[in-house]
């Protein structure tokens, strides 16, 4: 009976990812954006209607800008202007503050801000970081690649890093999705509850700026109104990469560097 297994085992490879680090996801991936500005009125033209196209208002064609806490990486506007927007495989996207989401021309890495990180969350969590998840009106789709980083693939627990169902036992909190008006209470008795001090990360688009339900009046984003995340993670969804490059840079395991 043993013998049918270790065929199958054989078959699938080697799943495990020795080292996070030298991991290159496939060119079809839909990662940073690399802007260029117009040369003529044509390439103009063509940016300006890649913007009326974008869903979430995440393009900006004067000045010419993409915000990824906007972004839903469905590559329309790179389509429709190819000569002045084109999407790479780069996956380091994490910022520490909201405004380092905001792509412009000539920007060849998305770039991570140490002196706007808390110097005790390296101190205190780059060895153990246990987090507690909250769907605040999300569709299972960051969910489940968050579930992805604790698989044997990625196997984020090596670095210390896990999700824990009590928030009691938690070191900070993750959100995703938009808010919904109906979860904003349970978000913060959830925050509330995770001791000080704790981290709160924004995973996603949608937890980001709100995304394509950032208008609807079923959503309430005063929670981040209140609080300011540690970390700002676009994607939709968010890849695992996305995720584990952004803690780990975060804490201090290692440097952003141009890619």
């Amino acid at each position: 009976m043993i013998f049918p297994k270790i065929k199958v085992l054989r078959s699938h490879g080697r799943q495990a990812i020795p080292d996070l680090d030298a991991v290159a996801l496939t060119s079809e991936f839909r990662g940073r954006p690399e802007l260029s500005e117009a040369a003529d009125s044509a390439e103009q033209s063509a940016v300006e209607q890649a913007a009326a196209l974008c869903p979430t208002g995440a393009l900006c064609a004067a000045p010419l800008s993409i915000d990824l806490g906007r972004c839903l990486f469905c590559g329309e506007c790179a389509r429709k202007a190819p000569r002045n927007i084109r999407f790479t495989n780069d996956y380091r996207l994490g910022s520490p503050t909201r405004e380092g989401l905001v792509i412009r021309p000539g920007d060849t890495h998305v770039a991570f801000d140490m002196t706007r990180v808390r110097p005790e969350l390296a101190r205190l969590f780059s060895r153990s970081l246990h987090l507690r998840e909250v769907s605040a009106g999300g569709d299972a789709s960051i969910e489940m690649e968050l579930n992805a980083t604790g698989n044997v693939n990625f196997d984020f627990g090596r670095f210390g890093v896990g999700f824990t169902a009590s928030p009691r036992h938690a070191d900070g909190v993750v959100v995703t999705g938009p808010v919904s008006a109906n979860m904003v209470e349970a978000l913060e008795i959830c925050y509330d509850a995770v001791a000080t001090p704790k981290l709160l990360i924004a995973c996603g688009s949608e937890a980001c700026s709100g995304g394509l339900f950032a208008e609807s009046r079923a959503v309430d984003r005063s929670f981040f109104e209140r609080h300011t995340p540690d970390l700002w993670l676009p994607g939709a969804p968010t890849h695992p990469m996305i995720f584990i490059d952004g803690i780990r840079t975060l804490l201090g395991q290692k440097k952003r560097e141009q890619p």
